[in-house]
């Protein structure tokens, strides 16, 4: 794989300023008011000097006078350096999330690397957990989250790079004061991890179709702080550190993975590092699929929306 070009892979050019150009052409699409869809969705500004902003999304069919419903707060895949809330897929994700499940989904759209690396990701996710705090806290907050959302009943959730954001804010959140808010657990999807040392899984699949190991490891060598390897914690969560001595305070965690995604074997010994903390992790592993496979496959998506929702109501 001497000859294997992971820029040209992902299709971005490296631009002498250390950003990139990215040349996929991502289909967007814009908030919805349409009561004819399955949610809809309202976008608000989260930061303007950093440019984040939230997707918000209720269901269509759930009356204000109804049980309150659970708050996502959810973070998007994408390797740290592709995608947005508002893309089409995304949006679609999120759409399927509120109406199916039901909830109330709060779709965060965070800075992307190389422009902005780590620890940024986990900045705007903590800016967003403060947001759905103040919205609790202001009588005249976000009226969607105020009438339908339950603010005992918060989880984090993400995909891929966005699972990754979902557990390290749900550590750095134990040092804040989020009442009257409850983060009670996190939802996982294929969560992105890595290391120094290859797994088994990462040599069994180094010319993966979608993420061959050369370009995943390009995607941590743009996400993460200058200097720092594989085996810094926010790409290797295992490793020893002060963190740890937090995992165990975690809520529920719903962890979902397929067998032919590169990392994994990352993903079952992260359940098991979780598990020995203490931690209740429902662990929901498929042998067949890949990464990012319930984005592409329907019947997909609808076993990982089943999933979560009897991780809710259980």
């Amino acid at each position: 794989m001497s000859k294997f070009d992971p820029y040209d892979h992902l299709n971005i050019i490296l631009n002498p300023d250390g950003s990139i150009t990215r040349l996929i052409n991502i289909p967007k699409l814009p908030a919805s008011t349409d009561p004819t869809e399955t949610a809809l969705s309202v976008d608000v500004t989260l930061n303007a000097a950093k440019k984040t902003k939230l997707r918000i999304y209720r269901p269509t069919k759930h009356a204000s006078t109804e049980a309150k419903l659970p708050i996502i707060i959810y973070f998007h895949g994408g390797g740290w350096v592709f995608f947005s809330a508002t893309d089409g897929m995304v949006h679609e994700r999120c759409n399927r999330l509120a109406g199916e499940l039901p909830s109330i989904i709060v779709s965060v759209e965070y800075r992307l690397a190389p422009e902005s690396r780590l620890p940024a990701q986990y900045d705007d996710a903590m800016d967003a957990i403060e947001w759905v705090k103040q919205q609790a806290l202001d009588e005249n907050g976000e009226k969607w989250l105020r009438e339908y959302g339950d603010f005992s009943r918060c989880y984090l959730s993400g995909c891929s790079n966005g699972g990754n954001i979902a557990f390290h804010a749900a550590l750095r959140a134990f040092d804040l004061d989020l009442k009257p808010i409850n983060i009670v657990g996190l939802v996982l999807n294929q969560p992105m991890l890595g290391g120094n040392q290859r797994t088994k899984a990462e040599i069994r699949n180094a010319a993966d179709q979608l993420l061959p190991l050369p370009a995943l490891d390009l995607m941590w060598e743009l996400a993460l702080p200058p200097g720092a390897d594989r085996d810094h914690r926010y790409c290797n969560p295992m490793v020893d550190g002060p963190h740890m001595k937090k995992v165990g305070k975690l809520g529920r965690c719903l962890v979902v993975g397929y067998g032919g995604d590169p990392m994994v074997d990352r993903q079952q010994e992260f359940v098991k590092v979780l598990v020995q903390c203490g931690v209740r992790v429902e662990a929901r592993f498929d042998d067949a699929g890949f990464h990012a496979i319930d984005l592409i496959d329907p019947r997909r998506a609808t076993v990982f929306i089943d999933l979560v929702r009897d991780f809710l109501l259980s």
